[in-house]
């Protein structure tokens, strides 16, 4: 009678409930896929019957395991070469990204430099706006005539013709990438910086300690847990980009990971594609493993002790002019210089021509021309374009009201059952899907419901399989706001409201969502921006009925309509960056406020 009552309370408690459901539908949507991820690596799939001989579909193989590990010379151009390009990209963008952010971040609040909010701002934009805008940018500004077949806006300004390694491969997607994440480093870095206790550097001052020593010895010490949180966090994003090395990358045949599995999975051998997928999310796991081992070693970061907090700004005196001008400069060449870039090359008729006589408005409302991009009319006369808006839309507002819900239900039903074993099973599944990389984690969902699978329907080409996937991936953005809103919040606030018998669903929507309104409205506003930015997630799993904004960007891009691909995306960054300033206006979260990339 004791086990029945035990479950009878245990029912009656609605945070329970919801831990229960969460439990069950997140095994199915995170482990059970990627358990049939495993799977497609040994079987035989359909478009393989005549390269995997005397075999038929569906039968188990070691040839895909062996054909991507095994096999020599093809084992090192599928899989090997990528993947060892993948590593050194990811670890210079590292390089770039946390030497570019944390200098900005130490002298906006450790110097006297002048206009910091003004470089505060601007610095964030290139985070914020989707991550292939510096690509395309470079690519506008560098390509040369030889692999881009016309010149770019430098060799136009300048009569100098970029070389292929500056203009397309390693060098440019380090550098991109890098500046892309730069911001990323500059929020983490910056914060511990604007927080940590300045009575050690005041002590190493009053012992004469010059400011490089005070640098090295006290202030790099202190800041090494940001960094390295930055430089894991920076890598595994990195390792899981797609769209930079596929916009500077493809046009020399440079392959990483992401570019491989994207034409491994559109080619005749998904089953490598599947392999590469399962590399890159051992290897995210192992990446947050360590970063758990390292953070569990040392037990005390403590920079902030309730001391004096009065900093002593380093005077720069004859360079602070200087360095405040460059750093201007720097800031406006990698955030508004590439808004430039889109508009004048959307507005030229022959690429590298950038003559008075050559611009043109075609590529925004002109009618479609057989000699020009196969007929289409101008962006804002495209149906097809029209319909890439309308659904990207619907899919950020389906998406961020279902993952924002979830999030908020989650971090309500974790914090309210803190330490129980379901609370933390619950809580490990909903941040799952952050460990993924967004092109393995689209994967893994199109091995699963490319087919009917249990009690489900094949789902391929279905708009719901893009919201299903993008509800999941997003998760972890809601719930984790949903979560930092629960623990500011006393539970005292809600047992006042059960004692006079409010239920609990008005307790939710009367007194917890209305004091956390705006927490609980990150986990709304994260998913819809991001899903507005976003390619890698939904690349393989876009038909011609479900296209929007960003899939059809690439499909121009990958077609050498270079004035569509960027108009599109200068209609990309304009609508991702209004909904950004409105929604931080309106309520005071923004994107750079939290995860995203």
């Amino acid at each position: 009678m004791t086990k029945v009552n035990q479950f009878r309370s245990f029912i009656r408690k609605p945070h329970n409930i919801i831990l229960v459901v969460l439990a069950v539908l997140l095994v199915f949507l995170t482990l059970f896929p990627l358990l049939s991820l495993v799977r497609d690596t040994v079987i035989v799939h359909p478009s393989e019957v005549m390269t995997v001989r005397g075999s038929k579909i569906g039968e188990l193989t070691p040839f895909h395991w062996k054909k991507v590990f095994l096999d020599g010379e093809t084992s090192l151009n599928i899989f090997y070469r990528p993947f060892w390009n993948t590593i050194v990209v990811s670890l210079w963008s590292c390089v770039v990204a946390i030497l570019v952010g944390g200098s900005v971040a130490w002298l906006i609040t450790r110097s006297d430099i002048q206009w910091k909010s003004f470089i505060s701002v601007v610095f964030i934009f290139p985070y914020i706006m989707p991550s292939w805008t510096l690509a395309m940018a470079w690519r506008n500004f560098f390509r040369n005539r030889l692999i881009g077949g016309a010149q770019g806006l430098f060799s136009a300004i300048t009569g100098i013709e970029t070389a292929d390694w500056f203009a397309y491969g390693i060098f440019p997607i380090i550098i991109v990438q890098g500046l892309h994440y730069a911001p990323f480093a500059y929020i983490l870095i910056g914060g511990i910086l604007r927080n940590m206790d300045a009575n050690l550097e005041e002590a190493a001052v009053i012992l004469k300690a010059g400011r490089l020593k005070i640098l090295t010895r006290i202030t790099l010490p202190i800041v090494m847990p940001a960094v390295l949180s930055t430089f894991l966090l920076v890598f595994s994003s990195c390792m899981s980009a797609f769209a930079v090395p596929a916009f500077l990358g493809m046009p020399v045949r440079f392959q990483v990971l992401t570019t491989q599995l994207y034409r491994t999975l559109n080619g005749l051998n998904p089953g490598y594609g599947y392999i590469m997928a399962l590399v890159m999310i051992v290897m995210g796991t192992g990446i947050l493993l360590f970063q758990q081992w390292f953070v569990g070693k040392r037990r005390s970061f403590t920079t902030v002790t309730g001391k004096s907090s009065n900093i002593a700004l380093v005077r720069l005196k004859g360079m602070r002019l200087p360095v405040s001008i460059f750093l201007v400069l720097v800031v406006g060449l990698v955030a508004i210089l590439p808004l430039i870039t889109f508009a004048v090359e959307s507005f030229i008729m022959a690429p590298g021509d950038y003559s008075l006589k050559n611009l043109t408005l075609q590529f925004w409302v002109g009618e479609g021309r057989e000699d020009i991009g196969g007929g289409e009319p101008g962006i804002l006369l495209n149906r097809y374009i029209y319909l890439g808006l309308w659904n990207s839309l619907r899919l950020s507002v389906v998406v961020s009201f279902i993952s924002g819900t979830v999030g908020a239900l989650a971090g309500y039903a974790i914090v309210r059952r803190r330490g129980s074993k379901l609370s933390s099973l619950v809580n490990n599944l909903a941040f799952f899907p952050y460990l993924m990389p967004s092109m393995a984690f689209g994967a893994i969902y199109l091995s699963m419901f490319a087919k009917q699978n249990l009690f489900i329907p094949s789902l391929y080409g279905s708009f719901a399989l893009l919201v299903l996937v993008g509800s999941v991936k997003y998760l972890p953005f809601a719930s984790r706001s949903g979560m930092n809103a629960m623990l500011q919040l006393s539970g005292e606030i809600e047992e006042a409201g059960l004692i006079v018998g409010i239920p609990w669903w008005k307790r939710m929507t009367k007194i917890i969502f209305p004091i956390q309104k705006t927490s609980f409205l990150s986990g709304y506003l994260l998913p819809f921006i991001s899903c507005m930015r976003e390619l890698s997630l939904f690349v393989l799993l876009i038909v011609p009925s479900t296209r929007i904004l960003t899939t059809m960007l690439f499909q121009y891009n990958e077609k050498g309509w270079s004035q569509y691909a960027n108009a599109i995306n200068l209609l990309i960054v304009v609508i991702v960056l209004l909904f950004n300033t409105i929604i931080n206006k309106l309520t005071g979260a923004s994107i750079d406020k939290g995860i995203g990339g």
